[in-house]
């Protein structure tokens, strides 16, 4: 999607929010469908049996080591640049489909993963070790949460449409909010190794009052992680971000 996007083929498209500075030129954000990480979130895993070897201070045992990531233009990629260095300086990656990191780790082919997903809930059952969750390290740093994925509309619908559909999709999400157990029930069939109770806490995670609407904080989150994107040199310099606000 965040390739799509770039390309301009979709009028509304979930993103992550790395990938939004190529595309704003097109895009706005919605207010509505964001994914965050609050206190939890992307997480580097390696072998349980593994484990010592990176030390005490994971961030410095990460750095030269050979990582899974899930695209690059994720932001649990970003988050981890962010927290490591630079990539392909601090650290060596390639790209894996998000659901193949874990086997991809245990497996030995990579010393470590970037998972996102559920695989964050199921990682542990794989006899995997958590080395650095990046959504603890960012708010650590800078006491926001760690902006994962939005919706973004595209401008050319003009700005009537935008906010109508903008406006709509607050709507759904509120009305699944308020039939949870029903939500749940209907998206375990796309979910991957989840029982019931593992796919209720994984929505719990990221479907929340934050998918309603950002807010301030949320916001303020999203400038600070492309500012800090940028003053790195890791994605352009996006200047203010544009919003559609649901009503």
């Amino acid at each position: 999607m965040n390739l799509r996007a770039r390309k301009g083929e979709l009028e509304i498209t979930a993103i992550s929010i790395h990938a939004y500075p190529y595309v704003s030129e097109k895009y706005a954000l919605t207010s509505c469908g964001s994914s965050m990480g609050d206190g939890y979130g992307p997480m580097v895993v390696c072998r349980r049996e593994d484990a010592a070897k990176f030390g005490a201070d994971p961030i410095v045992g990460l750095r030269g080591k050979r990582i899974a990531i899930p695209g690059e233009l994720t932001t649990a990629f970003l988050s981890l640049q962010l927290a490591l260095g630079k990539g392909g300086v601090a650290f060596e990656y390639e790209v894996v489909m998000f659901d193949q990191i874990p086997h991809a780790v245990q497996s030995g082919k990579f010393d470590a993963g970037l998972i996102i997903h559920e695989g964050q809930l199921t990682y542990a059952q794989m006899g995997l070790h958590k080395l650095l969750d990046t959504a603890e390290w960012w708010g650590k740093r800078t006491g926001l949460p760690l902006p994962l994925g939005g919706n973004c509309i595209r401008k050319d619908l003009g700005a009537k449409v935008m906010q109508e559909v903008t406006d709509i999709l607050k709507q759904s999400i509120q009305y699944s909010l308020d039939h949870r157990d029903e939500a749940v029930e209907y998206a375990l069939q796309y979910g991957r190794d989840l029982d019931r109770n593992l796919a209720d806490r994984f929505v719990g995670m990221y479907v929340n009052h934050w998918t309603l609407d950002y807010g301030p904080r949320g916001r303020e989150a999203i400038l600070r992680l492309l500012n800090e994107g940028a003053a790195a040199g890791l994605v352009p310099d996006v200047g203010e971000v544009e919003y559609v606000t649901a009503k």
